[in-house]
């Protein structure tokens, strides 16, 4: 999918040019799991696997999504809306709403939109599609939202619409980043700094096991109560803490026994999770990529035996790395049950590490695995016609 191929797509139904297009990009979490819904702090980028959305504004006061991927259609009025039955729809009209209850006029408009992120692999799509049409809708209506706006209305859409109690993370990668650059996010504050991620000596790729999962449906929300009785018990010992951000990990130790045991195998991991991102940065500052593998195979490690938000596939395919010398370190990435694993190879060896990966997977499991290299890129981009 391209730009320009959206484009002809949208003249063909709509027989006129849209106004705009939007390049809105997924993201990878290098570090930095499932701590952003606990106010801890992440490490993101954006990709250059992305969603193109042309759109334009109506004469009336209808909405008309097509989504060309999906072969699918939607259209309603826009004062008159509520929740679709198609869950690809909920995504665009839950920013809609958000910026409506913001007191933002919001007109009839046209959207179509493709992309290049595979569905339910965990490059979160959902938060790419949710920031480039209110950077859309902010260009066509002039809404004068800024950067951290969009990101915090788009937050708001996928929790309050959709349904998915999800942090900022995604959003905020998808909307602030910077070519060959991660994004150290403080989920509590808001405050961001860039650190480069650009060697030419290693690559960064995905395996995506086809294992779908939908988060909504899923045990993401079960976690998320289980960081937050956690805290609870955490709270009436010490009353600053507010969250997991404010335990140190020698108190959840010794607090252990007043924990159900896997209300404290999801705290444990959460704090490391949070102590594992400012390691990360520093071993970045001195291009210590072998020390930043090893820091993704903890992650993994924590996340199969204390999140319990891995699978089969996605263990087996970080286990195969092990043997493999061109790896420095894989883990599964994303909210869990499934996805993509991240992998960090040596460049000359990306092709043979494909190739073994693909015939692996193959043998175990019968399934066809499907591997992208992927650069680090700028976040959500708007332009006029």
């Amino acid at each position: 999918m391209s730009a320009a191929a959206a484009v002809g797509f949208y003249q063909s139904i709509f027989g006129t040019k849209p106004e705009i297009t939007v390049r809105a990009p997924g993201r990878i979490n290098l570090i930095g799991e499932h701590t952003d819904y606990n106010l801890g702090f992440v490490l993101p980028a954006a990709i250059d696997k992305a969603i193109w959305m042309v759109m334009g504004r109506r004469n009336d006061n209808e909405l008309h999504f097509h989504s060309i991927d999906l072969n699918d259609r939607y259209q309603n009025e826009v004062d008159n809306f509520r929740k679709s039955e198609k869950s690809w729809v909920n995504y665009l009209l839950g920013v809609i709403s958000e910026a409506q209850r913001d007191g933002f006029n919001i007109g009839g408009v046209n959207v179509v939109f493709g992309g290049e992120i595979p569905l339910g692999a965990g490059l979160s799509s959902s938060a790419a599609l949710e920031s480039g049409m209110l950077a859309g809708l902010n260009e066509l209506f002039c809404l004068g939202l800024s950067k951290l706006e969009i990101v915090k209305l788009a937050q708001r859409g996928e929790n309050n619409f959709v349904g998915m109690n999800c942090g900022i993370m995604d959003m905020f990668a998808s909307v602030m980043g910077q070519a060959r650059q991660v994004l150290r996010l403080d989920c509590r504050s808001l405050d961001y700094e860039h650190f480069p991620f650009d060697t030419p000596e290693h690559s960064l790729v995905l395996c995506d096991s086809a294992v779908k999962h939908s988060l909504v449906d899923s045990e993401y929300n079960t976690r998320r109560r289980e960081c937050e009785a956690g805290v609870q018990v955490f709270h009436k010992i010490m009353p600053e803490i507010a969250s997991l951000r404010d335990v140190p990990l020698d108190f959840v130790l010794s607090e252990k026994k007043r924990l159900e045991d896997k209300v404290f195998r999801r705290c444990k991991f959460v704090v490391e999770e949070i102590m594992r991102v400012d390691v990360a940065c520093k071993v970045l500052k001195i291009n210590d990529f072998e020390a930043f593998g090893q820091l993704m195979y903890a992650t993994h490690n924590g996340l199969q035996y204390e999140y319990e938000v891995t699978c089969a596939e996605t263990d087996f395919l970080v286990e195969k790395t092990k043997q493999m010398p061109e790896v420095l370190g894989a883990r599964q990435m994303g909210g869990g049950f499934g996805g993509c694993t991240l992998n960090l190879v040596k460049k000359e060896a990306v092709s043979e590490f494909v190739a073994n990966m693909v015939a692996a997977y193959d043998a175990n499991f019968g399934l066809k695995l499907a591997c992208h290299v992927v650069s680090l890129e700028d976040g959500v981009e708007v332009k006029r016609y």
